[in-house]
């Protein structure tokens, strides 16, 4: 072991308490605003349906229609990769995942519409759509045709509509409670947010909300839309978006890119509105850091070119949203919208080709990784985190088994769970 070295040092045990004592306020800080990811499934996209077109079968019916598309279109999984450029090897196990995403959960994140997709009409008959939005929910969540994630987006806090989009809230949030309670799946979505103090204000109804039910304090949490250039970027040059998160205090659960209202906002014209254009790759960027650390998640936009009509347009249309599914992953925006059925297709492609053709690769490095991880072994845990988290959001979506991940990992779902989120100032990891 050799010569046993003299420890000295200069400072009196006073010094460090002092520091410590110093940084009590940051350190309850850090952990008040960055907690970290919640740990929880992030849903690969969200579906908007019209609140006057929800129905009991709607989540059915997309499904039926996708498969529908990809029997004429795609009807096997040699013609289905050859459409999207998916590799040989990875050609049979995506467009079996596919079809049988489609024929068990069709959508994972449902959205019924009051805002832009149901537009404006006279305040009885929303009320009526809005309550009965509720009676459905209630209904899917208590027979098990839900999506793991539903609920509403209202009209937004400007002065205009704000009054409908508080009520509107409250009808369907009152249905909710009147048919037995809110679900677990429950998630709003805020539109069109271009200052803080609107989130403070939606922050106020739901807490209005939940006291007059005796539901406990935070229980509802919601989405921000980004869709005004005001939102990223505030009059005193500051990332207005950083703001809005602070201002949902702890109830902000995702920031959502609104491709065309923003895309609109800057001056973008219609032809050139799409979810790669610079414009967005800045906004979402700016997103993304103010997000990071936060718990709260950063979902893509749409495309409006819908997979329709003759063979070819149908190909064209699946290739550019493959592409632009693809794009967003690789940028670590792992959701998006989808817009019709005729989506469903190339978003389980392009997720599931996504987490196949890395799995061997990622769990061969995250295997490696345990193999020489000690208690008294220092190694960089950002490594395993992002390995963890990967694997675990390609099992959550159905790209990948927890099964063959133990195989090629040897580690358990809990084990990949413990990686993906380790304690703030953790530098050590221990193999399980």
């Amino acid at each position: 072991m050799g010569q046993q070295e003299k420890v000295a040092t200069s400072l009196a045990g006073a010094v460090s308490e002092e520091i410590s004592a110093s940084l009590t306020a940051v350190d309850a800080e850090l952990a008040r605003r960055y907690p970290g990811d919640p740990g929880t499934r992030q849903p690969v996209h969200t579906v908007y349906v019209p609140g006057d077109v929800f129905e009991p079968g709607t989540l059915r019916s997309w499904g039926d229609q996708a498969l529908a598309a990809l029997d004429e279109h795609a009807p096997d999984a040699a013609s289905f990769a050859a459409v999207l450029g998916i590799p040989e090897e990875l050609a049979g196990p995506v467009h079996d995942r596919v079809r049988a995403k489609l024929e068990r959960e069709p959508v994972e994140d449902l959205r019924i519409d009051f805002e832009d997709g149901y537009g404006p009409r006279p305040d009885a008959e929303e009320d009526e759509a809005a309550a009965r939005a509720a009676r459905l929910v209630s209904e899917a969540y208590a027979n098990g045709t839900a999506a793991p994630y539903m609920g509403i987006r209202m009209k937004c806090m400007e002065a205009g509509v704000r009054d409908r989009g508080i009520r509107t809230t409250d009808v369907f949030l009152s249905g909710l409670m009147a048919a037995g309670g809110l679900p677990e799946g429950l998630v709003l979505t805020l539109p069109k947010v271009t200052y803080p103090e609107q989130v403070t204000a939606f922050v106020q109804l739901l807490e209005a909300f939940e006291k007059a039910h005796g539901l406990d304090a935070g229980r509802i949490g919601f989405e921000i839309q980004i869709e005004t250039s005001q939102s990223i970027l505030a009059a005193d040059g500051t990332a207005a978006v950083a703001r809005m998160i602070d201002a949902a205090r702890g109830r902000a659960t995702g920031l959502h890119y609104g491709t065309f209202d923003y895309s609109a906002c800057v001056g973008v014209s219609a032809a050139y509105q799409a979810s790669d254009h610079p414009a967005a790759d800045h906004a979402k960027a700016v997103m993304q850091v103010a997000a990071a650390g936060t718990g709260v998640r950063v979902s893509d936009g749409s495309t409006n070119v819908l997979p329709v009509g003759p063979i070819d347009q149908v190909h064209e249309a699946w290739r550019l949203h493959y592409g632009l599914t693809r794009r967003a992953l690789a940028r670590a925006y792992y959701q998006g919208w989808d817009m019709h059925p005729g989506h469903l297709p190339t978003r389980y492609a392009a997720v599931y080709a996504f987490y196949r053709e890395g799995l061997e690769p990622a769990a061969a490095r995250l295997a490696a990784y345990v193999a020489k991880a000690g208690g008294d072994v220092m190694d960089e845990p950002a490594t395993a985190k992002a390995l963890s988290g990967y694997l675990l959001r390609g099992i959550d979506c159905g790209a990948l088994d927890t099964a063959e991940v133990a195989r090629l990992t040897g580690l358990t779902r809990e084990d990949l769970e413990a990686f993906a989120s380790p304690r703030r100032g953790d530098l050590t990891v221990t193999a399980p």
